[in-house]
């Protein structure tokens, strides 16, 4: 019998350690959840299951970057519902103003209501937006990351769908500030006009003129109200009694009004245009959206002061950032000028009539556009149903690798347990083994 090494309880104090190991280590898996918790539970197990969560949480994410790109679908759809509307109201004016039962005084007021909506299309495409993204001013070309991996994607792009690209726009009108302007023109067929001609022969020659008729019907008259020439648009005049049996004709840079004063120089092919008041000047739009601007010694700028055109003494006309002369003049207009960007022309029956054909074109196109985004939208909720059954099966697959069996864990605490107890008692009993020698020093 030795005294100074217990081997029995060595031995038992070996056991007891190992059990209270794994009683621990089974606390441990039972108040977190996870069977594994370190590396060290199950290495391989652990990488697995990190893999796994990355995939889940990123399709997570994606779920919810399908859901903002329905939502910001459903902002630019709602827009354009916006946008149907107004050009079904514009059409209705349009196939009012068709009818000759409207006078002159009744078509300029449906006119003034064309003017306001199709500022109200342009506002609404430059200002609708989603995360101050804006949507509708031909600018959005987004990308919608739908998946937990890379180039998981889809593209959107959205059009432009203000009134200058759906057509819906008329001139360009601006009040003259002086009672004096001078108009440049043209003289086509005009024996009158330049060399090789006598004015014998011709019915618009030097002198002084005034515009009469009314809208649609021009006419341009003599000092003693002879009518020499006629015109629909109130800017290409054509002579009534060509000499030559070729009709004399003049083409003006700008809309003249009725009541206006001209005075021809054909020798300079200029006109000064006399005005008893400030006068309503109409040139024609190539490129400004429906709206009202001002000019400023930059150039044109919009209602947010922003330059859209700059005078080119080259190109005669101010110029936008495309190269595209919007608007024709001879020279700069003085700074302060308010132009007015007017809606569709339907002040005449004829301009009425096409107006129908025109807006009817721009509203398909928003059709067009509406129904692409309700085809991404519908695609779209399928994607963040696939999504959400992937993220379902990845998760529990993870939850087999990382989560613990509640119930088999509990036996094992529970066998572990009942061992340490069992192992304790033995311990002291083995502590005991050595007072037996003192029986034998008796």
């Amino acid at each position: 019998m030795r005294i100074n090494h217990n081997i029995a309880a060595l031995n038992t104090y070996r056991q007891l350690t190992g059990v209270n190991n794994f009683t621990q280590k089974s606390l441990e898996k039972l108040s977190s959840g996870y069977r594994i918790n370190r590396a060290g539970d199950d290495a391989a197990g652990l990488a697995i299951s990190e893999k796994m969560r990355g995939q889940i949480r990123g399709l997570e994410m994606a779920t919810k970057n399908a859901q903002d790109g329905i939502s910001l679908i459903q902002t630019a759809e709602g827009a354009l519902n916006e946008t149907h509307s107004i050009l079904q109201r514009m059409r209705e004016l349009a196939v009012q103003a068709a009818s000759d039962t409207n006078t002159e005084k009744d078509r300029a007021e449906l006119q003034k209501e064309v003017d306001q909506l199709a500022q109200e299309l342009t506002r609404i495409a430059e200002n609708t937006e989603f995360n101050t993204q804006k949507l509708l001013n031909g600018s959005f070309k987004g990308i919608f990351h739908i998946g937990a991996n890379e180039s998981q994607n889809i593209a959107l792009e959205i059009g432009a769908m203000d009134s200058l690209t759906l057509n819906v726009v008329g001139d360009i009108t601006y009040e003259t500030e002086s009672a004096k302007i001078s108009a440049t023109y043209t003289a086509v067929n005009n024996s009158g006009v330049g060399s090789g001609g006598t004015s014998a022969e011709a019915t618009i020659v030097n002198g002084t003129y005034t515009v009469g008729g009314s809208e649609g019907a021009y006419t341009l008259e003599d000092s003693s109200g002879n009518v020499i020439a006629n015109s629909t648009d109130g800017i290409t005049f054509t002579g009534t009694k060509p000499g030559d049996g070729v009709a004399d004709k003049i083409e003006f840079g700008s809309k003249l009004t009725i009541g206006t004063e001209v005075v021809i120089d054909t020798s300079q092919t200029t006109a000064t245009i006399n005005f008893d008041e400030p006068q309503t000047v109409s040139v024609s739009n190539n490129g400004l959206n429906a709206g009202v601007y001002k000019t400023t010694d930059d150039g044109i700028v919009n209602s947010k002061g922003e330059v859209v055109a700059t005078f080119d003494d080259t190109e005669k006309g101010y110029v936008n950032s495309e190269g595209t002369v919007v608007m024709s003049a001879e020279n700069a207009l003085v700074a302060g000028v308010e132009l007015t960007v007017v809606g569709i022309n339907i002040s005449s029956q004829d301009t009425a009539n096409a107006a129908i054909t025109t807006i009817n074109d721009a509203i398909e196109a928003v059709s067009t556009e509406r129904s692409k985004l309700g085809a991404y939208q519908n695609r779209l909720e399928h994607t963040i149903n696939n999504l959400g059954t992937s993220a379902e099966n990845l998760t529990a697959a993870e939850s087999r690798i990382r989560d613990v069996d509640m119930a088999k864990e509990m036996m094992e605490f529970t066998k572990n347990n009942i061992i340490s107890q069992a192992a304790t008692a033995m311990l002291a009993q083995a502590n005991m083994m050595p007072q037996l020698v003192l029986q034998l020093l008796q």
